[in-house]
């Protein structure tokens, strides 16, 4: 079983990366201010260059983006922050958003004239796959795997499909 982060786990600011031969882990915790989206969207970028992905950067830029706007949006509570966490394996990246809120996202179906309501969808058109897990004690991980390359590996945990 991998250990899950927890925003709590993490000090703020603090960057950290594990690099095995197959596997790699990036994670860093972000305060809950507009100004953490772009920062969330830097570290991604950073952390696919170290990791030399080139596939589909901007893909997975934007659900970093959307992931980190709903989780200050809806995810966080007053005084926390949220974690990202980018695991790579052989063909395949997933992202994680983990926040302090237990409140699930809903997919929706937005009219043409809302101004908000269309980052679970970009998600879903973005992505392999996406869900959502309950985090202990308290919060959620919102995810999404993007494909790479021929021969994708599975994660230790099989990815839930988010709702539909």
């Amino acid at each position: 079983m991998q250990e899950q982060a927890n925003p709590h786990d993490v000090p703020r600011g603090i960057e950290a990366s594990r690099k095995t031969p197959a596997h790699r882990t990036s994670i860093k915790a972000f305060e809950n201010h507009l100004m953490t989206v772009k920062e969330a969207r830097d570290f991604a970028t950073h952390t696919l260059r170290a990791w030399g992905v080139t596939a589909r950067v901007e893909d997975i830029r934007l659900c970093v983006s959307e992931l980190t706007t709903n989780a200050l949006a809806h995810g966080t509570v007053a005084g926390q922050g949220f974690v990202v966490q980018m695991k790579a394996a052989p063909g395949m990246l997933r992202i994680e958003v983990h926040d302090s809120s237990s409140c699930r996202p809903e997919l929706r179906e937005p009219e043409d004239t809302d101004t908000s309501g269309r980052g679970l969808l970009l998600i879903t058109v973005l992505s392999d796959d996406w869900g959502i897990e309950d985090r202990q004690p308290f919060g959620k991980i919102v995810w999404s795997v993007f494909k790479l390359g021929e021969s994708p590996v599975a994660f230790e945990c099989e990815p839930r499909r988010g709702p539909s």
